[in-house]
């Protein structure tokens, strides 16, 4: 089973959308292994975004992400990683598809609701910077048997 992360950024936050996020992610089957309200400090957000630190809206970004805490969650499941940036959408939120989350309540780039991790490597230094080894479960999940194939599931 893959692990990705997932951030509801401040707006999300304030908006109310996370328990909304959850179900989404909950109903399509993949389990969370991972939650927690975080204050994200300067150190982890360059860390966390560190392949914008040369962009003009960096530092922007970075007093956006530590204006207020933020949700960080571990999900699992197969293909867990493009599973989730699917259920997310693009990141301009007023042209993504409709029935993802940022197509159903985003309309700015900026003000996207949420991260999702890109690839493996970067989930998993994600997901180090903000859990740790003991924030990270495991459990069988009573679903799994209805949502993945024997063979998806041991595979």
């Amino acid at each position: 089973m893959q692990k990705t992360a997932v951030l509801v950024k401040p707006d999300g936050l304030q908006r109310g959308l996370i328990g909304e996020i959850i179900s989404r992610f909950e109903r399509k089957g993949l389990k969370l292994v991972g939650l927690k309200m975080v204050s994200m400090t300067d150190a982890m957000l360059s860390e966390w975004y560190v392949e914008h630190r040369d962009k003009s809206f960096f530092g922007e970004l970075k007093e956006f992400m530590g204006s207020m805490p933020i949700v960080a969650m571990a999900w699992e499941g197969v293909d867990a990683i493009p599973v989730v940036r699917k259920l997310v959408g693009t990141t301009l939120g007023r042209e993504a598809e409709a029935g993802s989350i940022r197509g159903d309540f985003g309309m700015s780039q900026q003000l996207n609701l949420i991260h999702a991790s890109s690839n493996q490597a970067d989930a998993k230094r994600e997901i180090d910077i903000v859990f740790n080894v003991d924030e990270l479960f495991v459990y069988s999940g009573a679903m799994e048997c209805v949502v993945y194939a024997e063979e998806e599931r041991v595979g």
